[in-house]
């Protein structure tokens, strides 16, 4: 997960947190600021503005992100105040500036002018607020409730309920339970973390989506799908384009997986229809990889765990991390900065809370990178870690754009960054990095693509029906009265998956996700789960690799590193199928390097699913 912010120790917020608000007070006078009519602007009092703008913007970025560092580092009452009152700031500032760039609007400007007039209008996502400063204080402490909320919960269990458990301990244990019964009482406990949050949501969704009216936009899921170099509707097609090339795939693995799951656990799965959600082996039943061991895939060859890889040669966290960062240096790039490694969170702390959600920030916009992570001694961690790490290489490779311009071509594009690399994290990898002793032989190819897609193809939908979620929230069509059933329309609607036992609306589900709590817009992750093949496939391709695409990796490969850097470089300069173009030499979104990738496995699944029911509709 991306994180454009972040730094500091807990005296620091308090330091950087009231000069924005006194700064802001005390703005130099420009033309659009003094109310000079929109006939009497010019192309340099554009491109004036645009540069006040983010020099201003630049600030109070770096100021917030330090704030935020602290609130999800050093989670109490104050620190979530801090960080939501320098939270406002920026967000009162953005939205000011937003609506001083429309006066720009008729004017005939340079294209990179008008292009940062137009992502200003677009810099207050996700967040865009209201004008009035005592609704824009409540939005964002509306907001900041609602994720220390998340990240201090906790299902306490047994007798006295003494036992309490965080996410990461549920987590480990729907990965790794078998017990129905445990897995159903986790689930239920952790769901039971979110209902406060709803009538919060609600306020917050009232208030964010006058914000986006206030800028032009019929709401705030309108305001966000703008910000994808293409007409809102225009992208919301996109999309469907992009589900329905992979659709087949997705379903033809829920029908084998149901089956499976069906086997493990009697009377408890349909031999059709929907999979109830607390068997997947995950809280969201948002990636499968932890019941592979329930699906029957016919084991060939010696195969490997990286799990026991990593225990096995005494990793610790840190040591994590530098694989990832070898990887990236392996293609050309710099080593991260000393900062890095002494700013990073790592481990869990265990003297306080704080959100454990991995994140990559950036917190001065320049050279001040980190990652927030409790990372744990797992593949898992292994392969976020590089995802993670992606974040921040993107991050320094456009450092030197102009502050508007600091941003990955598309939201999807800095997620895919990171799983890209982590796709050549391949046998043949392992074994150059000192993993592995003699990697599996292709006999071993149809456990790893099993592996590999139950966690990325069966997140597709997932990454889908977040934001078609919220942007049914937003718009009216669905009203509270109706949050959690449409919640559980949309998770069986795409993914096939249902609520173990009966919700109600006393229950708030989708708040018991991280990124609803914390308001991350969650397309981005659909789109990079899509880019990231594409551009694998792009840059197996440019490598001279002719085998099978699962067996491909980049690694130490200098020139992929150097066309990766040249898209990392231009940012958000140009419109995202530039970008991609210069990466992949295609200007389309191209959902077919999936089915490149696991055709073995797809035509395993059919001749699995012969005689079963497929879909669950």
């Amino acid at each position: 997960m991306l994180r454009t912010a972040p730094r500091a120790a807990l005296l620091a917020a308090a330091a950087v947190l009231f000069p924005p608000f006194a700064w802001a007070q005390a703005k130099p006078a420009s033309s659009a600021r003094a109310g000079a009519p929109p006939g009497a602007l010019t192309v340099a009092q554009a491109r004036a503005f645009v540069e006040e703008a983010e020099a201003r913007l630049l600030d109070l970025s770096n100021r917030q992100s330090r704030a935020d560092w602290v609130s999800q580092t050093y989670i109490t009452d104050d620190t979530e105040r801090i960080s939501a009152d320098a939270n406002q700031a920026l967000i009162a500032e953005t939205m000011e500036l937003a609506k001083a760039a429309t006066r720009y609007d008729k004017l005939k400007l340079p294209d990179d002018v008008r292009r940062a007039l137009t992502l200003l209008k677009l810099a207050a996502i996700p967040l865009p607020a209201p004008s009035d400063p005592k609704l824009q204080a409540e939005l964002t402490q509306i907001t900041k409730w609602m994720e220390g909320t998340y990240g201090k919960g906790k299902y306490c269990r047994g007798p006295n309920h003494t036992d309490c458990l965080d996410v990461n301990a549920i987590t480990k244990i729907m990965a790794e339970s078998r017990n129905e019964g445990e897995l159903l009482d986790v689930w239920r406990g952790w769901h039971a973390i979110s209902p406060p949050m709803k009538p919060k949501y609600e306020r917050f969704a009232q208030l964010a989506n006058q914000g986006a009216r206030d800028l032009g936009y019929k709401d705030l899921g309108a305001y966000w799908r703008s910000n994808y170099d293409m007409p809102a509707d225009a992208f919301s097609a996109e999309l469907d384009r992009l589900w329905n090339q992979v659709r087949p795939l997705y379903e033809a693995l829920h029908a084998h997986v149901r089956a499976s799951l069906a086997k493990a656990y009697p009377g408890k799965v349909p031999e059709r229809g929907l999979i109830p959600a607390h068997l997947l082996g995950n809280i969201w039943a948002q990636q499968w990889g932890n019941v592979y061991p329930l699906v029957g895939v016919p084991a060939a060859g010696p195969g490997y765990d990286l799990t026991e890889l990593l225990k096995a040669k005494k990793v610790d966290e840190r040591e994590m991390v530098r694989y990832g960062e070898r990887f990236f240096t392996s293609l050309g790039f710099e080593p991260l900065p000393k900062a890095f490694w002494e700013r990073s969170l790592f481990v869990k702390p265990r003297d306080r809370e704080v959100v454990c959600h991995a994140s990559a920030w950036d917190v001065d916009n320049d050279q001040d990178l980190r990652i927030k992570m409790c990372i744990e001694i797992n593949g898992e961690d292994f392969v976020t870690i590089h995802h993670e790490l992606g974040h921040n290489f993107y991050q320094r490779a456009y450092r030197t754009q102009p502050f508007l311009f600091r941003d990955g071509a598309n939201d999807g594009f800095h997620e895919a960054i990171g799983d890209t690399i982590a796709l050549s994290v391949t046998p043949g990898y392992l074994q150059k990095v000192g993993l592995l002793g003699t990697p599996p032989g292709n006999e071993g190819d149809l456990e790893f693509l099993m592996r590999m897609a139950l966690d990325k193809v069966a997140f597709l939908p997932f990454g889908l029906l977040i934001d078609q979620w919220r942007w049914k929230v937003f718009s009216g069509e669905v009203p509270p009265a109706r949050y959690n059933e449409a919640w559980w329309e949309l998770r069986r609607k795409y993914q096939g998956v249902d609520a173990p036992v009966p919700r109600t609306e006393a229950d708030f589900d989708p708040g018991a996700k991280y990124h609803v709590a914390a308001n991350v817009p969650y397309m981005r992750y659909f789109l990079a789960h899509i880019l990231q093949f594409q551009f694998h496939r792009a840059a197996c391709r440019q490598a001279g690799f002719t085998g099978p695409l699962h067996q491909c990796s980049i690694y130490a490969n200098k020139a992929v590193g150097a066309k990766l850097d040249t898209m990392l470089a231009m940012g958000k300069s140009r419109p995202w199928p530039e970008a991609l173009y210069a990466m992949t030499g295609e200007r389309q979104i191209d959902a077919t390097a999936i089915l490149d990738y696991f055709a073995p496995l797809k035509k395993w699944l059919d001749e699995q699913n012969k005689g079963r029911t497929v879909g669950w509709q």
